[in-house]
């Protein structure tokens, strides 16, 4: 592993150095990367849904890049700024590494999925983010795997997971700006979504809901909903049901183009 600072002195608030955790795939079979966001309620970052998503997408033959971004006592949007600075960090550095820099997904769970969706559908200007000549670079993913993610923000349907929002935003903010499903456009990246049914944590409204605006624009994406399993299964080793979801990931790559055909799955 590499571990590659995201500044030289990173702006805003910082009691912790937001890096990009590096992992290079010992067999690699694409030109792709994957850029991990780690689930947590944006107020700690689970490590199995970082180093675990990692060494998955090392063994299907995908480089594989883990942020380290600021979480709780940081507020938005210096969360969003460090998942920006990765996708550009990743394309500055793509010719070096012989990386693809339109070959780019954002992969998160529960609230790690919420930054990813959200880096992909929030467009508007953001503070500190004409530091330097990476910062030029465009910040939306050219894919997203969200599993289990915060999709939707709390309303009537009591579908969201409140806690991360409130974690996230400033006092005062309105929770409907940073909520993805209401963002979407016809410039959203194309989504791979999981998420379990009985989910006790996150709703799995939320991945309706996303699904459901992805295909009011058109936009192309995968959806799987397992009827069993809870919240924050990562890549769901020892559940024989529901760990399928790696290979129907590995799958859709292939498909989208990103992996190829006959290339390696895992279980």
């Amino acid at each position: 592993m590499i571990i590659y600072k995201l500044w030289e002195n990173a702006p805003g608030m910082c009691y912790e150095e937001p890096v990009l955790d590096y992992y290079p795939a010992e067999n690699r079979q694409s030109d792709a990367a994957v850029v991990i966001l780690p689930g947590g309620g944006y107020n700690h970052r689970a490590q199995h849904e970082g180093e675990g998503y990692a060494k998955y997408i090392n063994s299907i033959g995908i480089d594989a890049f883990v942020c380290q971004y600021r979480v709780w006592p940081h507020k938005f949007p210096l969360e969003l700024l460090d998942a920006r600075r990765a996708v550009r960090f990743v394309r500055h550095k793509a010719a070096e590494l012989g990386l693809d820099p339109n070959k780019v997904a954002l992969m998160g769970s529960s609230a790690g999925g919420h930054l990813s969706a959200l880096t992909s559908t929030y467009t508007d200007p953001i503070e500190f983010e004409d530091q330097d000549e990476i910062d030029k670079l465009p910040a939306v993913p050219n894919a997203t795997v969200l599993c289990y993610a915060v999709l939707h923000c709390p309303d009537e349907l009591e579908v969201a997971h409140y806690q991360s929002f409130a974690t996230l935003l400033p006092e005062g903010v309105d929770f409907k700006t940073v909520s993805p499903d209401l963002l979407v456009t016809k410039d959203t990246p194309p989504a791979f979504i999981w998420h379990t049914s009985g989910d006790p944590v996150v709703n799995v409204m939320n991945a309706y809901l996303y699904a459901s605006a992805l295909r009011k624009y058109e936009i192309p994406h995968e959806m799987h909903v397992f009827a069993k399993g809870g919240h924050g299964l990562g890549v769901a080793a020892g559940w024989d049901y529901i760990n399928q979801w790696t290979t129907l990931l590995a799958n859709w790559l292939k498909h989208i183009g990103w992996l190829p055909e006959g290339g390696q799955t895992w279980r």
